[in-house]
């Protein structure tokens, strides 16, 4: 009896397989997990094909062979000319079907589990500097990002000229997709933009008598290059500006005339009137007003201290002995002094280091 009865189930087991025999397979098959121990990061500069993409995740170890990862795609009907570049992060015994799926293209023109990367792009005078560090950080290459920002097109579509275009960018830590393009970039940086440039912004804008956040854009990159370590002198430095402005007086900055030079001033330590009375629509000794655009990429605490300036009467600034910080004036006569003082002292230290160099 008992013999019988196991001959039944075991012809009951053979039966129920052959009838429910896909549907067992495709449990084992959803089953079936990377062999990676520990996590593995995995980066496609370019949408990888199904061989390339097989060939790395075995040269990773996380898979042996092909042989489950192709029968799951050819189950699944998976798009394998749909696979997305980027970063991915596999983790110990993945599933295989989070496997797969993850690098197919989402709506979001992004692989399913593609993960984002950290984008910096501090210390930036132009678009061209700042084009480079982004770079280095998403697959868009520095040139397509320049040929893209400085297309008039994208330029007529933010409300920007070529030289004003600097102030759509407002350096930070950010994350971003690796495959990020220069269009996609743009359009990320102007929503940012426009979320910064709040109606207490614009308000505080007009108020001082700005007519776009460019011009703002334009003072904070003076100020930012005047001072970019000490954070407590940009409202003062801004009202000092502001202050100038005000009374019909040239700027007279020395980062603008510098910035007419390029990179031909890179590392000079004194700046001397040769360098000062070079013609150029930036040079705040030669022209009234602020420059036609942006210094410096500049980051938005530095414009918010040109919205909140300090309530001072500075119209003269020059460097305190040491090499950092500022001296202030309200009249030329102090501001000579203090000149002279930093003079000396800049005499003293440029000999010195030419005596111990």
């Amino acid at each position: 009896m008992v013999k019988k009865l196991i001959a039944l189930i075991v012809i009951l087991g053979f039966v129920f397989g052959l009838v429910f025999k896909d549907r067992i397979l495709g449990y084992f098959s959803e089953d079936t997990r990377s062999v990676n121990k520990s996590e593995v990061k995995m980066l496609f500069k370019t949408p990888p094909s199904y061989s390339i993409l097989v060939a790395t995740l075995i040269d990773k170890g996380i898979i042996n062979n092909d042989k489950d990862f192709r029968e799951f795609v050819e189950k699944n009907n998976v798009d394998t000319t749909n696979f997305a570049a980027g970063k991915y992060v596999i983790l110990s015994q993945t599933q295989l079907k989070k496997l797969v799926n993850g690098f197919v293209k989402g709506e979001n023109g992004h692989g399913n589990a593609e993960v984002k990367v950290n984008v910096i792009f501090n210390n930036c005078p132009t678009i061209e500097a700042m084009a480079k560090n982004i770079s280095e950080c998403i697959s868009a290459d520095s040139a397509s990002l320049v040929e893209y920002i400085f297309n008039s097109e994208t330029l007529t579509k933010y409300a920007f000229t070529k030289v004003q275009v600097p102030a759509l960018f407002l350096p930070e830590r950010r994350e971003m997709y690796y495959d990020t393009d220069a269009q996609e970039f743009v359009n990320l940086m102007a929503k940012e933009f426009k979320a910064f440039w709040n109606d207490d912004r614009k308000a505080k804008m007009k108020a001082l008598g700005f007519k776009s956040p460019s011009e703002v854009a334009t003072l904070a990159s003076i100020v930012y290059s005047e001072q970019s370590k000490d954070s407590d002198e940009w409202p003062i430095i801004a009202k000092l500006y502001l202050n100038r402005l005000d009374n019909g007086m040239r700027l007279e900055s020395d980062p603008t005339f510098k910035f007419c030079w390029g990179d031909k001033l890179k590392g000079v330590e004194r700046l001397l009137y040769v360098h000062r009375d070079i013609d150029c629509e930036y040079n705040t000794y030669k022209i009234k007003g602020l420059p036609p655009g942006p210094i410096y990429i500049v980051p938005g605490s530095v414009i918010d201290s040109v919205l909140n300036p300090a309530e001072v009467d500075y119209l003269f600034m020059c460097g305190k002995p040491g090499g950092r910080g500022h001296n202030f004036a309200v009249t030329n006569a102090q501001h000579e002094r203090n000149a002279s003082v930093y003079r000396k002292w800049l005499k003293e230290y440029q000999k010195n280091k030419r005596n111990n160099g």
